[in-house]
């Protein structure tokens, strides 16, 4: 992450999003503006003590536009589940993963049923949450789609 890191700064992950530092209270707060491809979302990150570990809580707010009527919760979903097993690798004292070995496995079998799963999940949550069968189904098909490469 490159960027003015402080609150009113703008950050940047390298090949993804970048934003506006809304709020950083360390340890335990972080709120900023999530801008990827022309789009704007809201991502809040919060730690706090819990028996035994920390509690993380991840809350990313999307807007109901194209993107979301396309790929629904899955899209920021299975993006952020990727990111919370390389912090859980990391955290686990995994030494650093190279970059194309990394692009390599998403693209592997085991990356893409990694991916699938993440999706049915996503799917699974918002049919929970009340969303028509054939509109959970057809956006979890394309996040698989659109993560895998394979069409979409």
């Amino acid at each position: 992450m490159t960027g003015d890191l402080r609150p009113g700064g703008h950050y940047q992950l390298q090949g993804n999003a970048g934003g506006t530092i809304e709020r950083c209270e360390p340890p335990s707060h972080l709120a900023v503006t999530w801008e990827f491809q022309g789009g704007m979302s809201w991502v809040e990150v919060r730690l706090s003590e819990e028996a035994g570990g920390t509690k993380v809580e991840l809350e990313h707010i999307v807007p109901d536009d194209d993107h979301w009527r396309r790929y629904g919760p899955g899209a920021t979903g299975v993006g952020w589940e990727l990111a919370l097993v390389g912090l859980d690798m990391h955290l686990g004292g995994a030494p650093p993963v190279d970059p194309e070995e990394a692009a390599a496995w998403s693209m592997s079998e085991a990356g893409k049923g990694f991916v699938r799963a993440s999706s049915d999940g996503w799917r699974d949550a918002f049919l929970a949450a009340g969303a028509p069968e054939s509109t959970a189904g057809e956006m979890a098909a394309n996040t698989s789609a659109f993560y895998t490469g394979e069409g979409g």
